[in-house]
């Protein structure tokens, strides 16, 4: 059985998202502050944290890099903040996912879901459990290291380094980079980097937008200046080599 950290300071919110959570077959804790979050987390790990950024001792977004100090549990952070800036900072700061608020009961599962089975902290149904504190062996990627330009992205050893200088990727942006350099080139649509890179066909397209804007600053480009990653009107992105 998964366990969940419900880190919300609204007390009608936090026993919402508590029977939810349960109805769905996770044990789960919670506490209303950062504070006793960074707690919680420190002294019984758990398989995710499900955060949220109004608390009242510490603003999410602090409570969020001390939790990434200390530990690498997946954070889903629930946000009422829809910017895409803010939003940028959190992914950069070490979410894995993020929920705007009001969101249902049938998104949170869904993005918890996903979240734990691209973090490999809930073996899939039929999988042998792993003891615990131990890894899953790593599985043989099938895409190779690519250079385009002076991009080199190597997916074996998760590294990407821009003109010689390594770029400092969240896991996300990293495997979005990874995919769209194996396919060098090539314009992929959204739909398809949801279902083969974030395996989530059915979620909104912002959530690459989001992403894509973030990649984009770190190469050091903008979407009307783009050198690298090229948006196709209407049908997709490609990454190229800078004329």
């Amino acid at each position: 059985m998964p366990s969940v950290l419900v880190v919300e300071d609204d007390p009608s919110i936090r026993q919402s998202l508590i029977e939810v959570l349960a109805e769905h077959g996770y044990a789960v804790r919670s506490v209303g502050d950062g504070f006793g979050a960074l707690r919680e987390v420190t002294q019984t790990p758990v398989d995710a944290v499900v955060l949220d950024l109004g608390l009242p001792d510490l603003d999410g977004g602090d409570a969020l890099r001390m939790i990434r100090g200390i530990s690498s549990v997946p954070v889903l952070v629930a946000t009422a903040r829809d910017d895409e800036t803010e939003i940028i900072k959190l992914l950069n700061a070490g979410a894995d996912d993020y929920l705007v608020k009001p969101f249902s009961g049938g998104q949170l599962i869904a993005r918890l879901s996903a979240v734990l089975r691209r973090t490999s902290h809930v073996p899939p149904t039929g999988t042998t459990h792993r003891a615990p504190g131990t890894r899953p062996a790593p599985a043989a990627d099938p895409m190779g290291a690519t250079t385009v330009g002076e991009l080199a992205v190597d997916p074996g050893a998760r590294t990407a380094y821009l003109a010689g200088r390594e770029l400092h990727l969240t896991r996300r942006e990293f495997d979005l980079l990874a995919f769209l350099a194996h396919h060098t080139g090539q314009v992929v649509s959204k739909r398809r980097l949801l279902t083969e890179v974030w395996r989530e066909p059915y979620v909104d397209d912002q959530t690459v937008d989001v992403h894509l804007s973030s990649l984009r600053r770190k190469l050091g480009e903008r979407a009307a200046a783009p050198r690298y990653l090229l948006t196709v009107r209407g049908v997709g992105i490609k990454l190229v080599a800078p004329r």
